[in-house]
């Protein structure tokens, strides 16, 4: 019985390609969830902005919601690419911004599975969560709010909206914004160059309110840098589900610090 060269080639690359798999999952098992772990838990919270605990029950819930982030075996009967491969390629996507050539050599995985895996990551994570992430206030999170607010200096989270600017009394919200926006009567700006104490004190104190407002949403870029750069190829659904995504995962994140922390008092800068 003879042997061709090529079914040898065919055999072996079969054999490379699984060794690849199973080691780039050992590896990332021993790095970070084996017991005890390469690296501590410190590690696994600054590269994935998340603890390790959170990262499993989100792995879980992918898992159980999204068939493609199970791991199976092909027709060769090889091992295929891990959930924990797939949901942290995602994850380093979203914390760094990276392209996909950036970070497919650690977990051996190519562009095309690191893009598609984040692209149905970002859907699972807002199809399973959104409903209890981004769902309105409820008494408990207003009474929060409002403490945290008066910490703040703010006298309430909705004050009765009636104001006077320029001797004309208007009687509707109105959003403090810088000189990029039009001249609508809901844009309050600044004073670009304040003269004498009055106008000073309005520019001061106009700027101050509206840096807690892009605080909020700096704390945001600062933890999944994706939302700071170019938007580069991807669709606007797609756009719109890493977004959506990064605010539930912050908010999954901090609800979990809260529950840790008596004081809810982090600096994330």
């Amino acid at each position: 019985m003879t042997v061709s060269v090529k079914a040898l080639d065919v055999d072996l690359k079969k054999e490379e390609d699984d060794h690849l798999e199973i080691s780039a999952h050992q590896n990332l098992f021993h790095d970070y969830f084996a017991d005890p772990p390469i690296y501590p838990h410190k590690y696994f919270r600054r590269r994935l902005r998340m603890s390790r605990s959170l990262f499993l029950r989100i792995q879980a819930a992918v898992e159980a919601h999204e068939p493609y982030f199970v791991q199976r075996r092909d027709n060769s009967e090889r091992f295929g690419i891990s959930s924990l491969q797939k949901i942290i390629d995602a994850l380093r996507m979203l914390a760094y911004g990276v392209t996909a050539d950036f970070i497919d050599e650690y977990l051996k995985i190519g562009k095309t599975t690191i893009l598609r895996s984040l692209k149905m990551f970002v859907k699972a994570i807002v199809s399973i969560f959104s409903e209890e992430y981004l769902r309105k206030p409820n008494n408990d999170d207003i009474a929060r709010l409002l403490a945290d607010g008066e910490k703040r200096g703010f006298p309430g989270l909705t004050p009765t909206v009636s104001y006077t600017i320029n001797d004309h009394y208007y009687a509707m919200r109105y959003y403090l914004v810088d000189g990029i926006y039009p001249q609508w009567a809901t844009f309050v700006k600044t004073i670009l160059t304040p003269q004498g104490n009055k106008k000073k004190y309005f520019a001061v104190v106009q700027e101050s309110a509206r840096k807690d407002v892009k605080r909020a949403f700096g704390v945001l870029q600062a933890r999944f840098a994706i939302i700071r750069g170019p938007a580069r190829f991807f669709h606007i659904e797609t756009l719109n589900d890493i977004m959506m995504a990064c605010v539930i995962l912050h908010n999954m994140i901090i609800e979990e610090e809260r529950a840790n922390n008596e004081e809810e008092e982090f600096e994330y800068e």
